[in-house]
């Protein structure tokens, strides 16, 4: 018996070390062209209060669209099994319009290419082939953090070249090199996501934020489209 409160104790660790609050993502489809990507987070914040934000993306521009942002907290007490999911169903209602303005056909997920699975190192730099395509990619996550005595930022771009099986090459960089995030404290790339037309890919990035209550998890996208 006290052996098995030990391995419990031993695998809660990293979670009790953690101490903040860790989003968890969902892909919610492309547009049935492929233009626009749909994602969402969700979780329950140092409030205790469920929350779930959902990100509508135009994928040639690398933006969201004007009005493809939406947060919820939801002020109400949840039961230690609770997960935030409930927020998340909530909101799917709300933008249901905005799901049929953009076509968003949330059987369309995009075929994944990379995926770091929990507990894996995280890598900064990546080599590897899409056998369905044939194309061979290197990818490298650069980033930059900035300290002082008052606070911390950090900013990050992620360099790619893609070689086809015609032995043409191109580069490309992803992301904003200048750009620095305040609280943010270090980034990994958690999933590249090709999209249904095949043109474009999707990097979901994770963000490990400064907050009192422990380092928060969340959730961006940056896009590039195959020209």
């Amino acid at each position: 018996m006290k052996k098995s409160i030990f391995l419990f104790l031993l695998l809660l660790l990293p979670f009790l070390l953690f101490a903040g609050d860790i989003a968890a993502f969902v892909n919610l489809g492309f547009s049935n062209d492929a233009r626009f990507f749909m994602f969402a987070q969700y979780g329950i914040n140092s409030k205790d209060y469920p929350y779930a934000e959902i990100y509508t993306v135009d994928v040639r521009q690398n933006k969201f669209t004007q009005d493809g942002v939406k947060k919820a907290e939801f002020k109400v007490p949840v039961e230690t099994t609770q997960d935030g999911s409930g927020a998340l169903y909530s909101i799917m209602k709300e933008i249901s319009p905005l799901s049929m303005k953009y076509d968003i056909n949330h059987l369309k997920t995009g075929r994944i290419l990379y995926i770091l699975l929990n507990g894996e190192e995280p890598k900064q730099k990546l080599q590897f082939r899409d056998f369905n395509l044939g194309n061979q990619y290197s990818i490298e996550l650069n980033q930059s953090v900035f300290s002082s005595k008052t606070e911390t930022s950090s900013a990050f771009h992620i360099t790619m070249a893609i070689e086809k099986q015609n032995a043409q090459k191109k580069t490309y960089t992803v992301g904003l090199p200048d750009f620095k995030r305040k609280d943010v404290k270090s980034y990994k790339i958690r999933q590249i996501i090709i999209g249904p037309d095949e043109k474009s890919l999707i990097f979901i990035v994770e963000k490990e934020e400064l907050a009192q209550a422990g380092n928060n998890i969340r959730y961006m996208v940056e896009t590039v489209f195959l020209q």
